[in-house]
């Protein structure tokens, strides 16, 4: 996984966040996007009781008292507020999330997400992420496009344990994003100079081209 691939997904995550949006980032390529939303203003909630996360901190300045939920160490905006960890989930269940980024070890043709537990390995827990996928108000996921063993992430059918029956809205990943509409996916911006023939190979769930689908080569 190169950090170039990772650093593209989260600017293109960025562009879709909407000024004065509540906004929690999960673990993984998520944690990254505060790095890149240039002036843009919103409001990026950690479940473990801050709101108004800032940019990753040098390293002089890096106080490992002030960490996100992936136990990262974050700074905090003019105006942040630190709460108890209970308070930040009933921001989360009472639907006061606009939009949460998460990462997926799968996601399924019709948005279905699995992110928390792998068959056989040991769970650490499950965190926020069920809560998550039944609270926010809309839900981007952004992920590699690949697994490290180079299996499809995007799958016809969820082989791992899924993470509620609420559908993703997008997925993004360093190759494409995809929208999910009534439980079909739709291709609508390639991100690399991939060709759809050899997209459609890497991805074991099916997808349709939108007439309009943005083409793009790095």
């Amino acid at each position: 996984m190169s950090l170039s691939d990772r650093i593209k997904i989260a600017k293109r995550v960025a562009q879709e966040l909407k000024e004065g949006e509540i906004v929690n980032l999960g673990v993984g390529i998520p944690t990254i996007i505060p790095d890149y939303l240039d002036d843009k203003k919103v409001y990026l909630q950690s479940e473990n009781g801050l709101l108004g996360m800032g940019p990753t901190p040098s390293d002089e300045d890096i106080d490992m008292d002030l960490i996100s939920a992936s136990k990262k160490p974050v700074s905090m905006d003019a105006g942040a507020s630190l709460f108890d960890s209970s308070d930040s989930f009933l921001m989360i269940r009472g639907g006061h999330i606009d939009t949460a980024v998460l990462g997926a070890l799968q996601v399924d043709e019709t948005g279905e997400v699995a992110n928390w537990a792998v068959p056989g390995e040991t769970i650490l827990g499950v965190g926020g992420a069920m809560d998550l996928v039944v609270g926010a108000r809309r839900m981007i996921i952004a992920s590699m496009h690949l697994s490290k063993d180079g299996s499809p992430k995007i799958v016809k059918k969820l082989s791992f344990p899924s993470s509620g029956t609420r559908k993703a809205d997008m997925i993004v990943t360093e190759h494409a994003v995809f929208k999910f509409l009534e439980g079909k996916m739709y291709l609508i911006e390639t991100l690399s100079d991939v060709s759809i023939e050899a997209l459609r190979e890497m991805t074991d769930a099916e997808f349709h081209v939108l007439e309009k689908t943005k083409m793009e080569t790095n």
